[in-house]
């Protein structure tokens, strides 16, 4: 048993049972082990949430970055709907990596905020926009899995308008770019 092989079952579990059933007890039966022998990866449960955390984000972490000349518009775009389906990948998947430190991706920020910047984003606004965009989704998500658990999505009252998840995160996005466009400046 190794690191990765913990990590991976630990994912197979949340997405079984849902991540306030995951423990150290239940992954402990799940690998055949017993619970101490987690230890020796992981000394506590907010270290493997974080390490699967980690993991489960790899399909973010490992798609293509900018290049000079793209449309950052466009990138952004892309970027942030990639996010919000990596999310989806895993039952309560927002709820995971909400509160987790992207502490393998920080070079790939830095990537991302200067092919912002060089596109003619103030710093401070790209900055911003990206913390918002990162909030937003992750916001976004939590909704719609909690609507798509058992028991989580109210009636609404009649004459509400019902506003698919899709379509509202769309529409969110579309007025973070709209905004960040207003301030570049090129």
């Amino acid at each position: 048993m190794n690191r990765e092989t913990v990590v991976a079952e630990a994912l197979g579990l949340l997405d079984e049972v849902g991540l306030d059933a995951v423990s150290t007890r239940r992954l402990a039966k799940r690998l055949g082990v017993e619970q101490p022998s987690l230890y020796w990866h992981f000394r506590t449960k907010r270290e493997l949430l974080d390490a699967m955390a980690t993991a489960a984000m790899e399909p973010h972490t490992t798609a293509p970055l900018p290049a000079a000349g793209d449309d950052w518009r466009a990138w952004f775009l892309d970027n942030t709907r990639g996010f919000r389906r990596t999310l989806l990948l895993r039952r309560d998947g927002a709820r995971l990596h909400a509160g987790t430190t992207p502490t393998g991706d920080l070079d790939r920020i830095r990537v991302k905020m200067d092919f912002l910047t060089a596109s003619g984003v103030p710093e401070r606004d790209a900055q911003t926009a990206m913390l918002a965009a990162g909030r937003f989704t992750v916001g976004s998500v939590l909704e719609e899995q909690a609507d798509s658990a058992p028991g989580g999505s109210a009636d609404l009252p009649a004459g509400v308008p019902v506003i698919g998840h899709e379509a509202a995160f769309e529409a969110g996005l579309a007025l973070i770019v709209d905004g960040l466009a207003r301030r570049v400046d090129v």
